[in-house]
């Protein structure tokens, strides 16, 4: 397994994880920023999602691409 953190409250919004990997990552309508779907929010209040090591791909992609270095896969 692998976790995904994306610090939501630093999102701006880009786009970028959302056009890259859909399957994994959406945008919020009411603030127009990116979250993983399905992800919970943690007590320092950031997005986390597991997702098995199969499904890194896009989601590394993800992460690598993101103006704000927001996202994080550990």
């Amino acid at each position: 397994m692998a976790k995904i953190t994306q610090k939501y409250g630093k999102c701006i919004g880009c786009g970028t994880c959302v056009a890259l990997c859909p399957k994994f990552w959406e945008m919020v309508d009411c603030d127009m920023k990116a979250r993983p779907i399905g992800g919970k929010i943690n007590e320092a209040g950031d997005y986390e999602l597991e997702i098995e090591q199969s499904e890194l791909g896009c989601n590394k992609d993800a992460e690598e691409s993101c103006p704000v270095q927001i996202i994080k896969i550990s």
